[in-house]
């Protein structure tokens, strides 16, 4: 697109904050006041769930609460920000609320934030939806995002690689041991996908993680399928108090 279009277009359509509407400075940014009430996740954190710890950050790897008390079947995950307060309306309003505006600077972020859990053999998978889900919301988040982060990285993406077979229930209000025993078999490899995984890292992406259960599901299906290893990547983290 050349100088002079993009001018015109910025007089017709002027960028505005990705969360309130105001007018920004450039696409796809969030105003002053947005920013400073959007709790992205920096400093320490669990090298497992990418919570954020207390503490300063440095060389040696540590791990929250949960992460010591469950078995997580992935290696290293990272997050964007918190889901509260801005970074629960920027879920929302993509999950549900048909913003696709919100990928973009969602993928920058969590871009920055997946630096340690990139390889040279990353291969980047996005959770999959049920196909009544995808029928009602018609496009799967978690995929979107994932390929915008992969063009960020400029790494590959297959968003079938995964197939979720059934369609499970709400999650809301579950803990970790229900939530994994109602996706338990949920997911699986897709057949024609199954070399590209095989001896690869793999980067699973979603917007959300709350109790890491459908993350479990998903890594248990790659590791079943021949993954070398696999990382986890989420926009938001959920915690106990949000």
């Amino acid at each position: 697109m050349n100088t002079a279009l993009q001018s015109a277009l910025r007089l017709i359509y002027p960028p505005r904050c990705t969360v309130c509407g105001l007018l920004v400075d450039s696409d796809f940014g969030l105003c002053g006041p947005c920013w400073r009430d959007t709790p992205f996740i920096s400093g320490l954190c669990c090298e497992t769930c990418g919570v954020p710890l207390l503490g300063d950050s440095h060389d040696e790897a540590e791990y929250c609460d949960d992460c010591l008390r469950i078995a997580r079947p992935w290696k290293t995950g990272r997050a964007a920000v918190l889901y509260k307060d801005n970074g629960r309306k920027l879920v929302l309003a993509l999950k549900h609320g048909d913003r696709h505006d919100v990928v973009r600077p969602a993928a920058i972020w969590m871009a920055r934030a997946a630096q340690p859990l990139m390889s040279d053999d990353t291969l980047i998978v996005p959770i999959p939806l049920h196909w009544l889900r995808m029928l009602k919301r018609r496009y799967n988040q978690a995929a979107l995002l994932a390929r915008a982060v992969a063009k960020e990285m400029e790494k590959p993406c297959c968003p079938d690689v995964l197939v979720r077979r059934t369609a499970t229930p709400s999650l809301g209000g579950l803990g970790f041991d229900a939530r994994h025993a109602a996706l338990q078999s949920s997911m699986h490899v897709h057949p024609s996908r199954k070399k590209l995984i095989e001896g690869r890292r793999i980067v699973l992406v979603d917007d959300v993680m709350t109790s890491g259960a459908t993350f479990s599901v998903a890594s248990q299906a790659c590791f079943a399928a021949g993954a070398k290893e696999v990382c986890i990547l989420a926009l938001a983290r959920a915690t106990k108090d949000t």
